[in-house]
């Protein structure tokens, strides 16, 4: 009885029904796991191509023998790249974390309360400033960048800066301007920010603020106390991305810090193509090579570039598993 019930279920399963379902979860399975794998590839060949330049002796470089596997190992480009872009040695690097980590500190303080203002407060023109934020995130920064500099250039506030000395101050190249740039709500994707908050504000249940209102807590009180508390989703989801756009920006530190040590602009900045022929020099001096080629100019800035990007990795490794899971909370999708 048994075998004969085990014969009818599998004869009910190999319907051409069931077939065509199976075919057809094969298929999707298969396209499905042929384009992941080469997004993969995509995306990770041109740092698995970086290894063989960057760990190859310096006179193999351009030898068409040197595909993935270098002949003679060295790793002189990073102690030359670590040279040319250390300018303070370790402790450059060291200036651009702190740099970021202190920005993104005054961004999410900032863009906290103005989302939690958006997604809590009821006032007249609050939708309107909500679509000005969403526009100031679409419009490109190099629209506002001449109205910011000429600003700074000429800082004053109200013309009281005027009255008490007699003139504007020049805040360019100097690192307050990136700070007040974070506090006005203009820093690197800040809009973003308030966005993600906002939205997690508007998602979080009311009955919390009720509760906090019950017990005695005023507006500050409940924000501070409450609300902010368990914003840990939003807030760890920018700070992650800002660190990693505020290590990483060339734009306003190169317009309105320049000359601040700041790892991502020194990089691009040492390794134009006008620094070639300086950089191959000193390579030839410093290493007592008999002859520095182009490739030997594009080992060493591929090797300043991993030097740059272990931060990065070690913040993503630390990160990656919980940052999609805070920004599906934080209200992005859905």
């Amino acid at each position: 009885m048994a075998k004969n019930m085990k014969k009818a279920r599998k004869a009910k399963e190999d319907t051409p029904q069931m077939l065509k379902r199976r075919a057809k979860k094969l298929v999707i399975g298969i396209f499905l796991g042929s384009l992941i794998a080469g997004l993969c590839f995509t995306m990770l060949y041109p740092i698995f191509k970086l290894f063989p330049n960057v760990t190859s002796d310096l006179t193999d470089l351009g030898n068409p023998d040197v595909i993935w596997i270098p002949i003679n190992r060295s790793f002189l480009s990073f102690q030359a790249a670590w040279r040319f872009i250390m300018k303070s040695g370790a402790m450059t690097m060291v200036y651009s974390l702190l740099y970021a980590a202190a920005i993104v500190a005054v961004q999410i303080f900032v863009s906290a309360m103005v989302g939690y203002a958006l997604a809590r407060i009821n006032f007249p023109g609050s939708k309107l400033i909500f679509m000005l934020v969403l526009f100031v995130f679409l419009v490109p920064p190099q629209a506002l960048l001449l109205s910011q500099y000429i600003h700074f250039k000429n800082f004053d506030i109200m013309g009281i800066i005027t009255m008490f000395t007699g003139g504007t101050i020049d805040l360019i190249n100097k690192p307050v301007t990136l700070f007040l740039l974070a506090l006005l709500g203009f820093g690197v994707n800040q809009s973003l920010f308030v966005f993600i908050f906002r939205q997690f504000f508007t998602n979080t249940p009311k009955e919390l603020e009720e509760a906090a209102l019950i017990d005695g807590c005023g507006f500050h009180k409940t924000y501070f106390s409450i609300m902010l508390p368990n914003a840990k989703p939003a807030i760890a989801t920018v700070a992650v991305l800002g660190f990693v756009w505020n290590y990483g920006d060339t734009y306003y530190t190169g317009y309105f810090h320049p000359d601040g040590p700041y790892l991502s602009y020194i990089l691009t900045n040492t390794f134009q193509s006008a620094n070639e022929y300086f950089i191959l020099n000193a390579m030839q001096e410093w290493y007592r090579l008999p002859m520095a080629s182009s490739f030997v100019f594009d080992a060493v800035k591929q090797a300043g570039a991993l030097i740059y990007m272990v931060p990065l990795l070690i913040v993503y490794f630390i990160a990656q598993h919980w940052l999609v899971e805070n920004i599906e909370n934080a209200g992005i999708v859905g």
